[in-house]
């Protein structure tokens, strides 16, 4: 063979290089080239997402840790609440990914749009049926969740207004679902800038009474997130509307469209049934750890704050599986989707092997930027490592049950949950708290052995190999 016959591969372009286009957002085919630069391009922004969306809950309770116990306590059992409102919009949200990826891997990008339509008429319908019972029962809640009538005094604003407005959560989770599924993870990212610096700023304004602004308390945490949000919302709709080189919604595509819309619905059931099962076991239990008083409750409620936010990037990497998982399904490519997941899992273990290690070592100093009480300080403390034993577990469980999401099998992620949340964690959770008297801790062992049996499961299973047969 000649010279000028000879094909010599293109060299991999440099890291920076790609580092610099995940952030100004790719044009690159994922069902193509290089697997560990489609998992970089997609797992940067992703990453740098759930980095920001995770900080509307840290920016929260750094400031409202300085109002006390009861205010952080608020926090911890509004959140707990709001989870219910979470598992509707990532149920929602992870089925709208695969869809929407799977119909970009077909080279279809109208098809893609008429399913994100649909997605948004579902969320706003379901918004709307959500905010009106919260906002007039909101105080009635927290009683059910065991809080105190100080807890309830100080706390029924900001539940009215968190709770209320958590239609806007859900709208944020869809519209960036969409995004992740067409590859545009570099929209939803920089959007959350835009949302995240008016939280920052608006946070301390609010609770405090800075210039002009009234001082709410922990009331203002929860207006200056859901301004910041709203904000990010309305974004979301101007560039899906503006289009990107990969989605556009047209207005001919707005209307509802019902054999998309129920087969959206009926992977999307499953799917919120699947967040239900682990969200309202956080509801579980929270109502387990109040038993132990507002300290107790309040440690718990700063050391899953901190944890979320190392969490929520490996969110990142998972949903960055998921879209490949979506893509390359319907690229008819299913081996490259399969490596895709594996490579995922394992950079995922790596990062939050290393998080993990940080917590154990430096617990006190983390916790101590977030409350000085000196109650509250060494539960927290002691929360944060022993729920950092459980990280490899978290690793590779949101991995594998996110592949699954990404096939469109949100059955088995959903049987997965049932069982390692509600038959086990729950009532191993009670045993270990009370009968064993292990106090609070007990609840925070329950959590780790729960993941590290979720994740076994979630390999096991992915391993047997039916989800590349799923069709949406």
């Amino acid at each position: 063979m000649s010279a000028e016959q000879a094909v010599v591969p293109a060299p991999p372009p440099p890291i920076w290089s790609s580092i610099r286009e995940a952030l100004r957002g790719s044009h690159q085919d994922f069902t193509r080239g290089s697997i560990h630069r489609a998992i970089l391009l997609l797992a940067i922004p992703m990453i740098l997402e759930m980095v920001l969306e995770s900080l509307f809950a840290v920016v929260d309770v750094f400031w409202v840790g300085r109002l006390g116990a009861d205010a952080v306590a608020t926090v911890g059992l509004t959140e707990s609440l709001l989870s219910l409102v979470f598992a509707i919009g990532l149920g929602l949200s992870l089925s709208t990914t695969a869809m929407v990826a799977r119909r970009i891997g077909e080279k279809d990008p109208a098809a893609a749009a008429v399913a994100g339509v649909q997605a948004i008429i579902l969320g706003l319908t379901i918004s709307v049926l959500v905010a009106v019972p919260c906002l007039f029962y909101a105080p009635n809640l927290l009683r059910l969740m065991g809080a105190s009538p100080q807890i309830i005094r100080v706390g029924s604003g900001y539940a009215r207004i968190a709770l209320a407005g958590g239609g806007v959560i859900m709208m944020l989770f869809l519209n960036n679902a969409i995004f992740r599924g067409a590859g545009d993870a570099a929209i939803a990212m920089r959007l959350l800038w835009v949302s995240n610096i008016i939280n920052l700023v608006l946070d301390p304004c609010l609770i405090f009474g800075w210039g002009p602004f009234p001082k709410l308390g922990v009331t203002g945490a929860a207006v200056a997130t859901l301004t910041g949000r709203s904000i990010g919302v309305l974004y979301q709709f101007y560039r899906l509307l503006r289009g990107t080189e990969r989605i556009r919604i047209l207005a001919s595509q707005i209307r509802v469209s019902y054999p998309v819309l129920l087969r959206l619905l009926r992977v999307s059931l499953t799917g919120i049934l699947q967040f239900a099962i682990a969200h309202t076991s956080w509801i579980g239990l929270v109502r387990i750890v109040s038993l132990f008083g507002s300290a107790a409750l309040a440690g718990y409620t700063i050391a899953i704050r901190i944890l979320i936010f190392v969490i929520l990037p490996s969110w990142g990497l998972s949903n960055a599986a998921a879209t490949l998982v979506g893509q390359n399904l319907g690229a008819k490519q299913p081996e490259r989707a399969q490596i895709s997941v594996w490579r995922t899992g394992f950079y995922n273990m790596l990062f939050l092997g290393f998080i993990g290690v940080i917590f154990l070592l430096f617990a006190t100093p983390i916790i101590r930027l977030f409350t000085n009480d000196p109650v509250v300080l060494p539960l927290a403390a002691t929360c944060l490592r022993i729920l950092s034993y459980g990280n490899i577990g978290y690793a590779y469980g949101m991995v594998m049950l996110q592949a699954f999401n990404g096939a469109g099998d949100t059955v088995t992620p959903t049987i997965v949950h049932f069982f390692g949340f509600w038959v086990l964690e729950i009532p191993l959770a009670y045993l270990l708290a009370i009968p064993a008297h292990r106090g609070a801790n007990g609840v925070y062992f329950s959590i780790v052995v729960a993941e590290a049996a979720i994740a076994a499961a979630g390999i096991l299973l992915f391993r047997r190999g039916r989800w590349k047969g799923q069709e949406i």
